[in-house]
């Protein structure tokens, strides 16, 4: 099963269940998922899908930033919210201890790297995740700690 097909399924048990706030979340995931579809004219692989979600949950944590400091917690919660129904699709992320200790061991490898090589940190840390979701900015802030150090 598709997460295409998984996500209308939910939607279906959410509207019996009368779930407002995960029926709502579902139907802009299907939105999200319909629209990058008729924009590619062809079906969505999972990597697409998942990288559409991946967006979703980005946009929700910088508007619960927005929202923190424009003093509006009921709009904040209510994002929290919606990044907890997305991220039920996605595969597990890889957690800040695992990408400290992936940046501290390429750091090593590659001898003594300055924050010219940032980049080529970065990319070689992510890298030894494979297709496990890793946040960017954790990886960011991992290796900037890490090269300032040195």
């Amino acid at each position: 099963m598709t997460l295409t097909e998984q996500v209308q399924k939910d939607m279906v048990d959410a509207m019996r269940k009368k779930e407002e706030r995960r029926l709502s979340t579902l139907r802009m995931m299907k939105t999200a998922l319909h629209n990058k579809e008729i924009e590619k004219r062809a079906k969505l692989d999972e990597k697409e899908e998942l990288q559409i979600f991946t967006t979703m949950i980005k946009q929700r944590k910088d508007s619960i930033e927005q929202f923190e400091r424009g003093n509006r917690p009921e709009l904040a919660k209510i994002e929290t919210e919606e990044i907890a129904i997305i991220e039920a699709y996605m595969p597990k992320a890889v957690g800040e201890e695992e990408i400290v200790a992936a940046v501290l061991a390429t750091v090593a490898e590659m001898g003594s790297p300055t924050m010219k090589d940032m980049g080529a940190v970065m990319k070689a840390a992510k890298a030894r995740f494979g297709d496990a979701r890793v946040d960017g900015k954790l990886l960011s802030e991992a290796v900037k700690k890490e090269l300032a150090g040195k």
